[in-house]
């Protein structure tokens, strides 16, 4: 660190007095979102960010930033999470609970669709080959919405970066969001940045990290629907990062642990959630009918969706009153630089994965380049012009 690090102070966010709007247009707004977003967490985050902040001004930078930072601290969903504050700076708990049923909702019938014909007809071989040029659309999406969040949280502070950075490259090297490491940014922004000269060289020498049940299987027993409840709520409220995070969490549980799936089917269900509009976590109401029908997909979605809602609600009041302190702002710009890296490092891990040839990386860079270039470009018309390119690529190779 550079001498004059510690003499900085965090810069207040100045932001215009945000716009009116009715809680009808905002709720319409989630609804859409929730119905057309693709992407995954980062770019739903991104198009909030575009949309409520920058084109409509309905919320101030300084809301969006504090809630994009409430949402990494807290475990679950990012994009959920981030809604549903959005909604509870709008209208308090009314607002969180409209917001969260707006968003949430479209994806979860989508999904529940899906689920039903994979069951009635034995599976869904023609995802794969949709997905084969959806991953690297995807990836386009969600590289320049990075790009966005990178530039609006970040800037031109050293610290930050250095943060960014180290975040980025731990999660691009171990393919998983280590959480003590979010807690460490935050300290460290924390004690550089938010303390007192004296006290700050003082804490720096003792600094430690710290039918409705009918599956793929038959009918299933109410005491395996209320494992599934059990089991998602767990996973909803003990797994930190975005919906990018959960998915090997619950690849440990479904498939190792439980048996409740095979490979094959599991990766139906997280293509399932890619090609879905609305959050990526979604893809927990597909693990759910697979497992235990209709009365299983509401279960799962129940258990991932509610504790988040949860730890948004009930600690938004305290948050909030106290976001404006000089340590608190501290706090957050590190968890959120930590995050913005972590975010970077999960585009690299999914790029891996995502863009296994020529076909699906030229896919990728016609599609980063449109998003870059082409303004208002529509996601979704992307999304699908990839994926029947997927299909006629495939196709061929058959």
């Amino acid at each position: 660190m550079t001498g004059d690090t510690g003499s900085q102070s965090i810069a207040p966010v100045k932001t215009d007095p945000p716009a009116a709007s009715s809680l009808r247009e905002f709720l319409w707004y989630f609804l859409r979102l929730g119905t057309l977003g693709f992407g995954g967490p980062i770019a739903l985050a991104g198009h909030m960010q575009r949309d409520l902040v920058e084109a409509k001004r309905w919320i101030s930078r300084e809301d969006y930033v504090e809630g994009l930072a409430l949402a990494q601290l807290a475990p679950g969903p990012l994009a959920a999470q981030l809604a549903i504050y959005l909604g509870w700076v709008r209208a308090r708990v009314a607002g969180a609970t409209l917001v969260a049923a707006a968003f949430i909702l479209p994806s979860f019938l989508m999904v529940l669709i899906l689920s039903a014909l994979y069951v009635r007809f034995g599976g869904l071989p023609w995802i794969q080959g949709a997905f084969y040029g959806i991953g690297a659309a995807v990836i386009a999406v969600i590289a320049r919405s990075a790009f966005k969040l990178v530039r609006m949280t970040v800037a031109k502070d050293r610290l930050m970066w250095t943060i960014f950075a180290v975040n980025g490259v731990l999660t691009a090297w171990t393919e998983r969001e280590i959480v003590w490491v979010f807690a460490l940014s935050g300290v460290v922004a924390f004690v550089l940045r938010g303390m007192p000269a004296f006290t700050r060289r003082s804490a720096a020498a003792i600094l430690i990290p710290a039918g409705l049940l009918t599956g793929v299987h038959g009918v299933a027993s109410v005491p395996l629907l209320f494992r599934v409840w059990l089991y998602f709520t767990e996973a909803g409220a003990f797994v930190f990062g975005s919906g990018l995070a959960i998915v090997p969490f619950l690849r440990g549980g479904v498939v190792g642990h439980f048996h409740w799936l095979d490979d094959r089917q599991f990766l139906d269900a997280v293509a399932v959630a890619m090609i879905t509009p609305g959050p990526v976590v979604i893809t927990v109401a597909f693990i759910g009918f697979l497992v235990a029908g209709a009365a299983g997909a509401l279960a799962a979605a129940v258990g991932v969706f509610l504790p988040c809602y949860l730890l948004v609600v009930i600690p938004a009041p305290y948050y909030r009153r106290f976001a404006g302190n000089r340590s608190v702002k501290a706090l957050v710009a590190g968890v959120t630089a930590a995050a913005s890296g972590a975010i970077a490092g999960a585009a690299v891990v999914l790029g891996r994965r995502a863009l296994m040839d020529l076909p699906t990386l030229l896919i990728f860079l016609v599609a980063l380049a449109l998003l870059l270039r082409v303004r208002n470009i529509s996601e979704p018309l992307l999304i699908i012009v990839a994926g029947a390119v997927g299909l006629v690529l495939k196709s061929g190779v058959r």
